[in-house]
């Protein structure tokens, strides 16, 4: 049986646009798994206001980072499309000698190429089995869950329904945290210790985790197993949570109010890493190098250093081909 991997991240605008952002927004924010409060009532804002203001807004900032990386190497257009791809060349190589019988490829959840397309091109083929690798490492039902309701469509539009399964998590995984521990050990090892280090994972409404959302629960076991594996003491880290969006409570303290209060009582220096993202993106790329490196440096704060995605690190490809390993174990040799 021909198996795939199918590497998944959120996805990105075709180009650094007012229309290409409109294109992708449109796509994301108007899914029920990302916005959950009532749809008429959504869609009206979505469509009367979010649509026509907040594209010709965010443009500039995706303009900022197309084409670049987070230590300033020239990436090919959108990095997070660039690094995904490139995640699933450099896993192909790595699985090459001991899983020849493995095609490594990726997908976005939003914007092209999608989920749905991949899998009927592999079908045409002759791949018969598939394993959708959400490159997330805690589960959101904002996220994850959403990949989950794109494999159930390509289920309830097929009546040859291919073998389909899917990575949930891998918040806590030993070669996800010492991946991340290295990426934190690189830099001290060139430039020494900041004073504090800022756990900055991606932000959800409070009320999904008071429905049941896992993802605040892992966030934490996260930053707890990373410390831990550093050797970091309870004063020298904390966990803030970004790229809140609308009126509502999102999970707290929130990272840009943060680095405010940091740089009000004059912290000398911070590193910030953003343990939620596999590939770095305009929430990193712009809002925290840029954005929240100029909050607290305006407000009294001292050095700022942002530590980039695992992106293409080997020993972020050395764990996702463990992980593949895991969930597809070799068939014994006759």
């Amino acid at each position: 049986m021909s198996t795939a991997v199918i590497l998944m991240n959120l996805g990105t605008p075709a180009e650094p646009t007012a229309r290409g952002v409109r294109q992708f927004l449109g796509d994301f924010l108007s899914d029920p798994r990302v916005v959950e409060i009532p749809r008429p009532l959504w869609l009206a804002i979505l469509y009367g206001l979010v649509l026509p203001l907040r594209p010709g807004k965010i443009a500039p900032a995706y303009r900022e980072i197309w084409g670049r990386s987070a230590d300033g190497e020239a990436v090919e257009g959108s990095p997070i499309l660039h690094y995904t791809r490139r995640q699933a060349e450099l896993l192909q190589q790595r699985l090459a000698d001991t899983r020849p019988d493995i095609t490594v490829t990726y997908a976005m959840t939003y914007g092209k190429p999608s989920l749905d397309s991949v899998v009927h091109r592999l079908r045409r083929q002759g791949y018969e089995s598939f394993l959708v690798f959400p490159l997330y490492p805690q589960y959101s039902a904002t996220t994850t869950a959403a990949i989950y309701d794109r494999v159930a469509q390509i289920y309830r539009n097929s009546r040859d329904v291919p073998d389909i399964s899917l990575v949930h998590d891998y918040y806590r995984h030993p070669h996800y945290i010492r991946a991340l521990a290295a990426s934190v050990r690189e830099l001290w090892d060139r430039k020494g210790q900041a004073d504090k280090l800022l756990l900055s994972f991606h932000g959800i409404p409070r009320a999904n985790v008071t429905k049941g959302d896992p993802y605040y629960r892992q966030c934490h076991e996260t930053a707890e197993h990373l410390a831990a594996e550093l050797g970091l003491g309870g004063d020298r880290w904390q966990v803030s949570f970004q790229s809140r969006f609308g009126k509502a409570e999102w999970l707290q303290p929130y990272t840009d109010k943060t680095l405010i209060e940091w740089g009000e009582k004059g912290l000398s220096s911070v590193d910030v890493l953003c343990p939620a993202f596999s590939a770095d993106c305009l929430e990193t790329l712009e809002e925290i190098s840029v954005e929240n490196r100029a909050n607290f440096i305006d407000a009294g704060g001292g050095q700022y250093r942002y530590i980039p995605a695992l992106n293409i690190r080997p020993d972020h490809i050395e764990m996702l081909a463990t992980i593949v390993g895991e969930k597809l174990p070799a068939k014994p040799r006759r």
